[in-house]
């Protein structure tokens, strides 16, 4: 199944926004809303992001693929214009769209939670079941990143 037509099986009944400032707004709120770090989805130019809470399933559509480097853990993490998961309590599963950059190669990333046991750390995996952690600090919203208030 392509992820279009994922998103097209949860739309209805999902909370749909368009904009780039509400979709970034309301990606920031969800990833509160499960307990994630509310820098780990740094889109831009967001164009469509909805969320099928009855499912768990999440969608953030921008326009062009967006590289980030996260700083604090020396990472390069792509994003695609598509980026999908099913979303719960300090979890991410079955993702699309994102890899992150190891040595010379991008590694797809499948999975990210946070244990229980350690809320200090961030893991994810890829679709072989590796997986590493670092900490969640690493995710937070850097400075000078447009954030909307109410």
């Amino acid at each position: 199944m392509s992820t279009l037509q994922t998103i097209d099986a949860h739309r209805e009944g999902a909370e749909i926004y368009h904009g780039d400032d509400i979709c970034k707004k309301k990606s920031i709120e969800l990833l509160e809303q499960v307990n994630l770090p509310r820098g780990l989805l740094p889109l831009n130019e967001l164009e469509e992001v909805g969320y099928n809470r009855e499912t768990g399933f999440v969608w953030l559509k921008q326009k062009k693929r967006v590289d980030h480097s996260f700083k604090k853990i020396g990472r390069l993490v792509s994003y695609a214009p598509e980026v999908t998961a099913f979303v719960e309590d300090r979890r991410m599963k079955k993702m699309t769209g994102v890899k992150s950059r190891e040595l010379l190669i991008w590694i797809t990333l499948t999975d990210m939670y946070i244990d229980g046991s350690d809320s200090e750390k961030i893991t994810f995996k890829t679709p072989a079941g590796l997986s590493r952690t670092f900490p969640v600090s690493a995710f937070e919203l850097e400075e000078g990143t447009k954030e909307q208030k109410n």
